[in-house]
């Protein structure tokens, strides 16, 4: 009984161009924070890997596993006096992935709890998750 199922299954992979693995998340970003880093996978092959800047002393940059709930090109902060966050992917709650100005700080904690990235890079992340959509995305944030 099992052996037709799984012949049925392969067959649907190889007709719609995914494999087991590629049935989870065709992008995800995986964000460490004891290393500052992000890694981008795109149908599991690492493709970026960027310096991040998480949560400075005081704050907490969630830890967890997320799909995006929206995007947005240009965002403010309405809580941190109006602060620009260009190429915002939100995935929890008001947190988000976003470019940053303050580049000298990629690398090491210094944020309110948002994940920073250099403005180039959140621009093609940004880009990926609306290319691949939020369903088919998942946010990572480990210690």
């Amino acid at each position: 009984m099992k052996k037709p199922i799984l012949i049925l299954a392969a067959l649907a992979a190889v007709i719609f161009g995914s494999t087991f693995p590629g049935l989870a998340a065709k992008l995800e970003a995986r964000i460490d924070v004891s290393s500052q880093t992000m890694t981008v996978k795109r149908y599991g092959r690492v493709i970026h890997r960027w310096k991040v800047s998480t949560a400075r002393r005081g704050y907490v940059t969630p830890r967890g596993s997320w799909r995006p709930t929206r995007l947005h090109k240009m965002w403010y902060s309405r809580k941190y006096d109006m602060s620009p966050m260009p190429y915002s992917v939100f995935y929890h709650r008001g947190y988000a992935i976003h470019g940053t100005g303050a580049v000298k700080s990629l690398g090491r904690p210094a944020s309110h709890g948002c994940v920073r990235l250099h403005t180039s890079n959140a621009a093609r992340f940004y880009s990926l998750v609306k290319q691949v959509g939020a369903g088919n995305t998942r946010i990572t944030v480990v210690n």
